[in-house]
């Protein structure tokens, strides 16, 4: 599988199939999920605690840390599309308003180059 030739709704289903193979669905509560989502994300984060920003930039041309940071990745994208598949949200709609959302927030000529927060632009 590769990004440019793998659909958003392959990946959903996929992530299903599994589920339901393992008669996971019982435990996929949004509850459940958004929880394991949270934990999967501070996995990912933990691999980068403590590191400057240059430091973070470089730890993923460590082949074995990369693999390790890759699955943590994964990870979170799996519990996502699996908190989706669960609560019935289209991802590629509330990835699209949320996004026109932000585009207000952040407009280019306030936003380019600054990490403030939209109120404080």
């Amino acid at each position: 599988m590769a990004d440019e030739d793998t659909t958003l709704a392959q990946l959903k289903e996929r992530v299903q199939a599994f589920a339901r193979e393992r008669d996971w669905e019982q435990f996929h509560s949004p509850k459940n999920l958004s929880m394991a989502l949270a934990a999967e994300a501070a996995e990912l984060m933990e691999h980068y605690l403590w590191l400057d920003g240059p430091a973070s930039h470089a730890l993923g041309e460590d082949p074995v840390k990369r693999a390790k940071i890759e699955e943590e990745l994964a990870d979170v994208v799996i519990y996502a599309l699996e908190f989706a598949n669960v609560t019935g949200i289209g991802l590629a709609e509330a990835i699209a308003r949320k996004m026109a959302r932000n585009a207000e927030k952040y407009p280019v000529e306030k936003a380019r180059g600054r990490a403030d927060k939209y109120d404080e632009l």
